[in-house]
């Protein structure tokens, strides 16, 4: 089966602590600090695979996580950098993150880092200045990104073959290329696209049979959303259109049907170049067919043709054509090899206030905020020194202001990051 959706969870690597650290030497009496900062932690990246075909790998596994960065040592040695995880996946990938970002892999080799790891932190060196000569703290590296992300397979085909089932697909793709879908006598038979190869003197056409389009497919009936996706990168459409349905329904109502849930499903599949494909000619006599072709072409603007993939009639004519209509890619698109990076220019938004000041059910105080909860996870609180300087740059980012504003007083617990802290004002 073709696997062609995916939900996986990665963790970019955690940053290295910072070491705290001091020269011990003989004759170096009053040897000063020398940690060195921790290593990043690694990323995770998403990369464009053409080997790969289908999501079935992630079936077997669920979980990717990157490596973390190396703690710092002494003698200001700086932990390794984590190890960079990259996930090879098909072409045409569409990935969408935890917090609805989304990146679209249609080039082989063509990457998007998807988690970033986090920082290292740094080292007591760091933090020596002319008045601190020996400080006694270091910083604890920061979590990488993690969550879920959502993987979605489009095929990357040059013609998609749509139509209602049992219309004929199957039997055409088989003839005409080398794959070998399932073929039968009811409907449904195709569960999964099936792809097919078009062999020309300077290029290949790849041909994908789009199964499940039913009446209500674009809103969810039957196989068809499942699939429809998958048409969306196709060049061209041939809609193969049964001459001679067996349970005894119009042709002009099929081909209606098909129409508008293309068009209900994507505006744009609307306007794709299309040929009609009538398909199962055998069953009729040749007037039949000959008369159905001629009032077909007075009703579409594109091209009308007779097929039988049992006697093969038409196919030789199909396959001109669409050789003919559907574009030599280049070899070179646009946005191939080096990715190119327009100049910008960056903006610093004025500082402003990025927490929240509440009150706990008992009472509490509690701050919540990216920057603070960073704050907080990056030092050992225990540390009377990394205490002060913590609760310094809480003053200076305006949370011990802002608390004393909302009623603060000395003595009242305070809640940040999930740890409680004890401030004082003075």
């Amino acid at each position: 089966m073709l696997a062609d959706r995916a939900r996986i969870e990665i963790q970019a690597g955690r940053g290295g602590d910072g070491s705290m650290s001091f020269r011990r030497e003989s004759r170096v009496p009053k040897g000063g600090p020398d940690g060195g900062d921790g290593g990043r932690g690694g990323d995770v990246t998403l990369r464009c695979d053409d080997s790969l075909r289908d999501l079935q790998s992630f079936r077997r596994r669920g979980q990717f996580k990157a490596g973390r960065g190396g703690h710092g040592m002494g003698k200001l040695m700086s932990g390794a950098d984590g190890d960079r995880l990259v996930i090879p996946v098909p072409p045409g990938t569409t990935i969408e993150r935890w917090d609805g970002r989304r990146y679209d892999l249609v080039r082989p080799g063509q990457e998007a880092t998807i988690a970033t790891g986090g920082s290292g932190g740094r080292g007591n060196k760091t933090f020596a200045t002319a008045t601190r000569q020996a400080p006694r703290l270091a910083e604890r590296g920061l979590p990488g990104e993690e969550g879920f992300i959502e993987l979605h397979l489009k095929l990357l085909a040059d013609v998609g073959l749509v139509g209602l089932p049992n219309a004929g697909k199957s039997s055409l793709l088989s003839v005409m290329t080398r794959a070998q879908p399932k073929i039968a006598s009811y409907p449904f038979t195709t569960l999964q696209p099936v792809l097919g190869t078009i062999e020309a003197d300077d290029r290949q056409l790849i041909l994908a049979d789009i199964p499940g389009l039913i009446e209500g497919a674009s809103g969810g009936a039957g196989l068809g959303h499942d699939f429809l996706a998958h048409v969306e990168r196709t060049r061209l459409l041939v809609h193969v259109l049964d001459l001679a349905p067996l349970d005894g329904s119009d042709p002009e109502r099929n081909f209606e049907v098909i129409e508008r849930e293309l068009a209900e499903h994507d505006p744009r599949l609307a306007g794709l170049p299309r040929i009609l494909a009538l398909s199962k000619a055998d069953l009729v006599t040749p007037e039949v067919a000959e008369a159905a072709a001629v009032e077909w072409r007075s009703r579409v603007a594109f091209p009308v043709l007779v097929t039988s993939s049992a006697t093969r009639l038409g196919l030789d004519e199909l396959r001109g054509v669409l050789l003919e209509r559907v574009p030599v890619a280049d070899p070179e698109p646009a946005g191939s090899g080096e990715d190119e990076v327009a100049e910008f220019q960056v903006f610093r938004p004025a500082k402003s206030q990025d927490f929240e000041i509440t009150r706990g059910p008992d009472g509490g105080w509690i701050v919540t905020g990216d920057s603070v909860d960073r704050l907080i996870m990056r030092w050992d609180l225990e540390n009377e020194e990394a205490a002060a300087l913590v609760e310094a740059r809480l003053r200076r980012m305006g949370v011990i202001g802002a608390l004393e504003r909302a009623g603060f007083e000395p003595g009242d617990e305070v809640e940040i990051g999930g740890v409680v802290v004890e401030l004082d004002p003075s």
